[in-house]
């Protein structure tokens, strides 16, 4: 079925049933998809896929079900699905839908590519890479354009609709010398124009110097406290472990976060802002409306270091009584600083600049340990080299207390716009 009318049928199901109260979300992607290995075009492909959600409401109790097939069997089995799953659920009254927002229509990205623009910007950069990189091997690499139409309504007379479309590009690479090679690494951008070589995008040239300068990584001796300095993939990995670790439904509902009564209060240095805005110019695809309903609206969660509220749901903030926050998505706004990342690098005595983290998901206190991936040495202002089997051991809550400094540059991917973030007293060792 077309969108609308899908939608309208859906609409006659629920009353059938006599369910009078639900919300559901209907979406109808195409993906046009271009396939390179080891640096020749492998496939060219069209996928078109259709998803549909929808959660209904018995007194107080809730069910959520969802399927990919649009049609007349398809939707049916989905009301069904979801009636199953409240029938079956606990009483719960903090489960709710949003008062009526009216009806809107959303327009993100562009809708019809120039796909022969787009391969001529991938050739492009594989000449590029070839002659800038010889010791670099793109062992895969994906070129998209992704297009969607969306629509979602509920029983408080909400409509919303988007339509909209992106290129994203993305590469799996890594280097070699003839003798050692390192292993994978991983990036990749989203857009809205060809305007540019694709290398300039993002983060990617700076994976293709760091991919390059891994060959011969040393092993890292001893333990030390000093400085990580975190690239704005892995800034943006431990700004979401901070939230969901001291903010977030979870651990506000059970009352295990070390934020709980800090709204208005200092929890992190004045340099850090953090502010979700789907209505960045330089993010492509951020979002409309929150699951439950709500128009989503631009919301800064930390201000020059002060908590502005926690990040609640709905649900969250009908279990707690706390304000609910109209943004569940990741269209993540951090305010660059003052320095360049030379001027970090260089006020740095001894530290890393880490590309990747990788370890469990930390404790209610913020403590975390894992592996720093795709990191580099720095000794007295210097990068010294990549290093390998090194650990980094800290709590979340006192690195971001404790930050030296926020670059000037941000790494913008079309999903957010973040800054290199460097912080002190983290326990870096090796062997």
């Amino acid at each position: 079925m077309e969108l609308k009318q899908a939608a309208d049928f859906l609409d006659g199901i629920l009353r059938e049933q006599k369910i009078e109260k639900y919300g559901f979300f209907l979406n109808q992607s195409e993906k046009q998809e271009l396939n390179i290995e080891n640096g020749e075009f492998k496939l060219l492909r069209t996928v078109f896929n259709n998803n549909t959600s929808v959660n209904v409401f018995l007194g107080t109790k809730t069910g959520s079900a969802g399927g990919n097939a649009m049609t007349e069997e398809g939707l049916r089995k989905v009301v069904e699905e979801a009636k199953a799953a409240a029938e079956s659920a606990s009483e719960d009254p903090c489960h709710d839908i949003a008062p009526g927002q009216g009806k809107e229509l959303y327009r993100r990205g562009i809708y019809e590519p120039d796909m022969e623009k787009f391969i001529e910007r991938i050739r492009e950069f594989l000449d590029t890479v070839a002659k800038e990189y010889p010791e670099v091997r793109i062992m895969a690499s994906i070129g998209s354009f992704d297009r969607w139409h969306w629509l979602s309504r509920n029983t408080n007379g909400t409509e919303f609709e988007g339509i909209g479309g992106q290129y994203h590009f993305s590469i799996e690479i890594c280097a070699s010398d003839g003798e050692r090679t390192t292993g994978l690494d991983y990036t990749g951008i989203a857009m809205k124009t060809l305007g540019q070589p694709l290398i300039e995008l993002g983060d990617i040239r700076r994976h293709l110097e760091d991919i390059r300068r891994s060959i011969h990584p040393e092993t890292l001796e001893g333990k030390f406290e000093g400085t990580l300095i975190l690239t704005p993939g892995c800034a943006a990995n431990f700004i979401f472990m901070t939230l969901s670790n001291y903010i977030c439904d979870g651990v506000i509902i059970n009352g295990t976060s070390q934020w709980l009564d800090k709204v208005g209060e200092q929890v992190a240095d004045e340099k850090l802002t953090i502010t979700l805005d789907p209505y960045d110019e330089r993010i492509i695809s951020g979002e409309c409306g929150t699951a439950s309903g709500f128009r989503s609206e631009k919301v800064t969660l930390i201000e020059k270091g002060v908590l502005k509220t926690h990040w609640l749901s709905l649900y969250g903030a009908n279990k707690t009584g706390r304000p609910v926050v109209k943004n569940t998505g990741s269209d993540l706004v951090v305010t660059p600083g003052d320095k360049t990342l030379e001027e970090l690098i260089a006020s740095v005595d001894k530290g890393l600049i880490i590309g990747y983290y990788s370890g469990g998901q930390p404790g209610t206190n913020g403590e975390f340990s894992g592996v720093a991936k795709n990191s580099f040495l720095i000794e007295n202002g210097k990068i010294k080299g990549a290093v390998t089997e090194t650990m980094v051991n800290g709590n979340l809550g006192e690195a971001f207390r404790k930050i030296r400094g926020i670059s000037r540059e941000v790494l913008c991917d079309g999903g957010s716009v973040v800054p290199y973030i460097a912080v002190d007293g983290i326990v870096i060792s090796g062997k």
